[in-house]
């Protein structure tokens, strides 16, 4: 059966749901405007799904776009700061944050059963994070929708061999897509064009290190 796409949402959103296994309780953290859970209630992906905000008025938008999951009690609907108001789901989705972010919702939370994270950028924080938290990660991947993303997939326990620098930086499957490519060109372009600015010389080597770091993963000397 072909599955049913969600009103609004642009090319990032479906990225996302991609990851996304059939599960008990869905959890979408930081829900914004609800697309990811219409998506899984909407699929019969889920029995039932949870959306939580911060924001009351994201959650308010969320609210309206799954009325009719609100009332027939396959949705529940929670503001709160992170997974402190959130419990019972089997999978969660924590998306649009900064990966330290993610990693601070974790610390004071806790790391779900099963978990599909997309940070907006400090990606190496949250994979170093995990890690080390004994977790298995199961997709450690990037994608390009207008800006490039990365996108970690995996469970709380299980364990996950020891990265080398380059898959901590830029993830373990990352380095296996055509898309990283393009994103070290213009991370190299980028810092190319900050070394001929003014700096310091521990700025600069600092720079000039990074420069060859992203060149020799470019090349595939580093992996």
């Amino acid at each position: 059966m072909r599955k049913k796409t969600f009103g609004g949402a642009g090319g990032r959103i479906p990225q996302i749901c991609s990851r996304l296994s059939r599960c008990s309780v869905f959890a979408d953290v930081g829900c914004d405007h609800g697309y990811v859970a219409q998506y899984m209630l909407e699929n019969d992906l889920c029995d039932r799904a949870i959306i939580s905000d911060i924001s009351s008025k994201s959650l308010n938008k969320a609210e309206r776009l799954l009325k009719n999951y609100l009332n027939c009690g396959r949705l529940s609907s929670v503001c709160c700061d992170g997974l402190k108001g959130v419990s019972g789901a089997d999978l969660v989705l924590i998306a649009g944050m900064g990966g330290d972010e993610i990693v601070k919702i974790l610390k004071e939370g806790y790391i779900p059963q099963s978990f599909v994270f997309q940070p907006m950028k400090n990606a190496p924080c949250l994979r170093s994070y995990l890690i080390s938290e004994g977790c298995a990660i199961d997709e450690d991947d990037i994608f390009k929708d207008g800006k490039f993303y990365f996108i970690i997939k995996g469970r709380a326990q299980g364990g996950t061999p020891a990265y080398t620098p380059a898959q901590m930086q830029f993830g373990r499957d990352s380095l296996k897509n055509p898309v990283l490519k393009d994103f070290l060109a213009e991370e190299i372009s980028k810092t190319q064009t900050y070394l001929k600015g003014d700096m310091s010389p521990q700025s600069r080597a600092d720079l000039c290190g990074r420069l060859a770091f992203l060149k020799g993963v470019h090349s595939g000397e580093i992996i």
